[in-house]
């Protein structure tokens, strides 16, 4: 560590923290331990761990984002698809990366620089005292909507970060701040600088192909870059060549100029204040946050790993967070990716040949990330592992839109039982209350988190079976089928059993209960349910 120093006349403290010799990164190495590591270190022992294993889904999505970017800054990337299939195969060292870093100039890699702080921008350095808050705005599980508190005191806390969360999570504002309103004046900068835009990965699914190790994650996950002749780093926001955006008027936004500007972007400014921690170490106690870049994203080039999808009003744009849907319920739309042979990521995936046996489990999985937000209020990471084996992709298409469809079909026959349930013992019940009545017999809401686990166990089966059986997705479609039915039966009688005694509920649980089970036999009843395979 580069300790914090005294200078000038007045005794000043200058603190200096760098990230790629401090150790700023949980991980999980392939024995179990747990470490943190620099980033240098990262990149020079990729191999060795298994991942990094930060606070939330977003902060470790943010964290590869950034060695990602890395890489591509020191050309330590494949140079053509056939390329990065031998990357794979060979497993190629990441260790010029970590080199590449090491010989970096050291006032360009400090947190807490006087003119080129690490990741910010120094031109808030006038607005940090008398218009900085507490660090609960720098955690975006911690900021909350502020027209929700609208006294401020849960961001003037007094709760200091670490120099390495700090680092972290301003990685993760970069990469997932919420559009909003920045609470700090524009009387100095710019008007603009308060309107805080979504960052790259809001309101999206972002989708990291998993390894077994850290280095096969980064591998699996970079790509041919191409002309890398203009592509900088974006280390802050006065340094470097990039003509930044100014906060007098709407900015418009730029084209990355590359693969390393686009992993490594600032999509905030952001300002720290250091302060000495009671054992010498350094601490943020405030911080600043006003709006940062803007990018023009191609797709085709810059969302490599989006799966786009449709909305209702027939508009195509990647695939979303829905509040309303989990994450596993789309998984087959990962695995059509593949199939079809999209570019990017999954054109790339598809092209993978099973050179060996995995021993046990899916050599690789398709981690899919999402932020689920109210606005500028954010409401929980929602994210799924899915596994994914080389020429087996349309096995586990099947498997998962079977599997959705099953499960989507019982949640919809339990929500029906509900209410004949509710219509028979409730019947003059008033039109206000008659939504509450039926939730309280409704048991998809057990229902959905208990399919969950048996879900994954379908697709790992799969996997398992392998290329050597012939069918592997039927049987296992099968079984699953049944357990999902017995699960949404017993929560239904569960739920009608709620229902206090006498003959008028005693006819709606027997309605109820007929009505589900007409619902399993109806000819339009997903075959699996009845025993049968779906042709």
């Amino acid at each position: 560590m580069s300790e914090p120093s005294l200078s000038g006349a007045a005794g000043r403290w200058c603190p200096s923290w760098d990230p790629r010799c401090q150790p700023c990164v949980p991980t999980v190495a392939l024995d179990g331990a747990v470490a943190h590591y620099s980033l240098c270190g990262l990149l020079a022992r990729a191999d060795d761990l298994v991942s990094v294993d930060c606070a939330s889904p977003g902060e470790t999505v943010a964290v590869i984002e950034y060695l990602m970017a890395i890489c591509f800054a020191s050309g330590t990337c494949p140079s053509s698809d056939e390329e990065w299939r031998t990357w794979i195969t060979e497993r190629r060292d990441l260790a010029p990366a970590a080199a590449w870093l090491d010989r970096q100039p050291a006032g360009s890699w400090d947190l807490f620089h006087e003119e080129v702080p690490l990741l910010q921008n120094s031109c808030l350095k006038e607005d940090l005292e008398d218009k900085g808050v507490g660090t609960a705005q720098l955690l975006i599980e911690g900021a909350g909507d502020y027209s929700l508190h609208f006294s401020h005191q849960h961001l003037d806390a007094d709760s200091p970060l670490s120099a390495a969360d700090a680092f972290r999570a301003t990685l993760t504002q970069h990469v997932y701040g919420l559009p909003g309103r920045a609470r700090m004046s524009g009387e100095r900068l710019g008007p603009k600088v308060t309107n805080l835009a979504a960052a790259r990965l809001t309101g999206r699914i972002r989708v990291v192909a998993l390894g077994r190790t850290l280095g096969e994650t980064l591998r699996l996950n970079l790509y041919p870059a191409g002309d890398r002749s203009k592509d900088e780093l974006n280390t802050s926001w006065t340094a470097g060549g990039i003509k930044r955006r100014t906060f007098k008027e709407k900015a418009a936004p730029r084209a990355p100029r590359g693969a390393a500007d686009l992993h490594s972007s600032l999509g905030r400014s952001v300002l720290l204040r250091p302060r000495p921690g009671p054992r010498g170490q350094i601490l943020v106690d405030k911080v600043v946050i006003g709006a940062g870049e803007l990018l023009e994203l191609d797709p085709q080039l810059h969302l490599q790993d989006a799966v786009f999808s449709r909305t209702m009003n027939g508009v195509e744009k990647p695939l979303w967070p829905s509040p309303t849907r989990a994450l596993w319920q789309e998984a087959h739309a990962l695995y059509s990716a593949v199939v079809e042979n999209q570019t990017g990521l999954y054109a790339r995936l598809c092209e993978l040949v099973p050179h060996e046996r995995w021993e046990s489990g899916a050599p690789y999985h398709l981690w899919a990330v999402g932020l689920l937000a109210n606005h500028a209020l954010p409401v929980a990471w929602t994210h799924g592992a899915f596994p994914y084996a080389p020429g087996m992709a349309e096995h586990l298409y099947r498997a998962s839109w079977r599997g959705s469809k099953v499960a989507e079909y019982l949640a919809a026959s339990l929500r029906r039982a509900a209410v004949v349930a509710a219509e028979t013992a409730f019947p003059a019940v008033r039109a206000a209350d008659e939504a509450g009545q039926i939730a309280r017999l409704d048991a998809r809401w057990a229902f959905w988190p208990a399919a969950e686990q048996p879900f994954y166990e379908l697709l790992d089966e799969v996997v398992d079976r392998g290329l050597e059986t012939e069918d592997p997705v039927s049987e296992p479609l099968l079984a699953y089928a049944a357990d999902l039915l017995a699960t949404a039966r017993a929560h239904l009688h569960r739920r009608l059993d709620a229902l206090p005694p006498g003959d008028r509920n005693y006819q709606a649980r027997a309605r109820a209960v007929r009505r589900f089970e007409d619902d399993i036999a109806d000819i339009w009843a997903p075959a699996e349910l009845k025993g049968e395979i779906h042709a």
